[in-house]
């Protein structure tokens, strides 16, 4: 995959930090990086599904009979440990 290069300004503190961690780690600051952009666009995906299914149940409540239907059901189907 092609990368290209962007310049990000960090302070003096988040970059020692950053190469520690890289160290202890043994891998570089720049894939710390791109692995926390990568960790920041997961959670922002995942926070939008979690809007767009809490707003789906907004607009058409559970059945409260359906969700006593496999509240029993499945009490009947755990095993007890």
């Amino acid at each position: 995959m092609a990368r290209r290069q962007v310049l990000v300004q960090l302070d003096d503190e988040l970059v020692d930090r950053l190469d520690r961690l890289a160290a202890e780690l043994g891998t570089s600051r720049s894939d710390l990086l791109r692995r926390g952009a990568a960790a920041v666009l997961a959670a922002a995906d995942e926070a939008g599904a979690d809007r767009e299914l809490r707003e789906a149940y907004r607009r058409q409540p559970q059945d409260p009979a359906l969700v006593e239907s496999a509240r029993r059901l499945a009490a009947d189907v755990v095993p007890e440990w």
